[in-house]
């Protein structure tokens, strides 16, 4: 294959459609809006969430509990996950996320306890469940908050 034979897949491009020109296009005329009522008006239609009138589905749940605007949502990490650094590496959140294992941080980083911890780390973190604490430190490694 070379570049001047390149062709995008089969049905994956099509024209748009131009509507109101003609009727031998099949949408001619009304431009396929049908005759009168409120969806053939300019700026017609329903609001999102409208039912013709009927209370809405977000009108007729119950509202429940509320957001805590101060929320802190801190991305957990697991010992387990801290096995594919070498023994003796300073853990950091930003070596956490070079590594891949943290996508984003978002109000900080927080160890839990899951899995088994197999290499002695220090690991500097905003936030250590206690039992992850006692883990690390078992492990012989050194646990730092920042």
């Amino acid at each position: 294959m070379k570049l001047h034979e390149l062709k995008p897949a089969e049905g994956s491009r099509q024209e748009r459609k131009r509507k109101g020109r003609g009727i031998g296009t099949g949408n001619g005329k009304t431009a396929g809006k049908g005759h009168k009522g409120q969806n053939a008006r300019s700026g017609g239609g329903v609001r999102l969430g409208f039912e013709g009138g009927q209370t809405p589905l977000f009108r007729r749940l119950p509202k429940r509990g509320f957001t805590n605007i101060n929320r802190k949502d801190y991305t957990v990490v697991n010992l387990s996950t801290l096995n594919v650094f070498e023994d003796g590496t300073e853990v950091t959140p930003a070596l956490l996320i070079e590594a891949g294992v943290v996508k984003k941080e978002r109000a900080g980083i927080k160890i839990l306890a899951n899995g088994k911890l197999e290499k002695k780390l220090t690991v500097k973190a905003h936030k250590f469940s206690s039992a992850a604490k006692e883990a690390i430190e078992a492990a012989g490694g050194q646990t730092e908050v920042i």
